[in-house]
């Protein structure tokens, strides 16, 4: 995995409350849950998933979505490569889709933490 992935995910995982130090196998990771499912995450302290954690964008990028931590959560697989092949550059003509992507967009916000260690309201 890429340096710019593996910082990407320690950005995700510094903004989203579900994350927490834990040890996993006599290794220090992050313990999460799945923006979609809520399964359980594991990461490793240096951003190399040890489960099948993966990027989500929220709003995809073929669709005007950013790189931007707010746009970005930590999905399972399984749950984002479903997502991802509903979308399409004209993602906002589906009814289906959008509700979708608010949905995201609101969970993300709530498990959204400060980087610096505090929970916003």
């Amino acid at each position: 995995m890429s340096t710019t992935k593996r910082r990407r995910i320690l950005g995700i995982i510094a903004t989203d409350s579900t994350f927490e130090r834990t040890e996993h196998r006599g290794r220090e990771a992050w313990l999460g849950k799945c923006l979609h499912c809520n399964a359980h995450l594991l990461v490793g302290l240096d951003g190399e998933p040890i489960s099948r954690a993966t990027i989500e964008h929220i709003v995809p990028q073929t669709a005007g979505g950013t790189n931007a931590l707010p746009n970005l959560g930590l999905a399972c697989a399984r749950c984002n490569q479903g997502k991802g092949s509903r979308h399409d550059p004209h993602y906002h003509r589906d009814p289906r889709v959008r509700e979708l992507v608010e949905r995201l967009l609101a969970r993300r916000r709530e498990r959204w933490r400060d980087p610096d260690g505090e929970d916003t309201e």
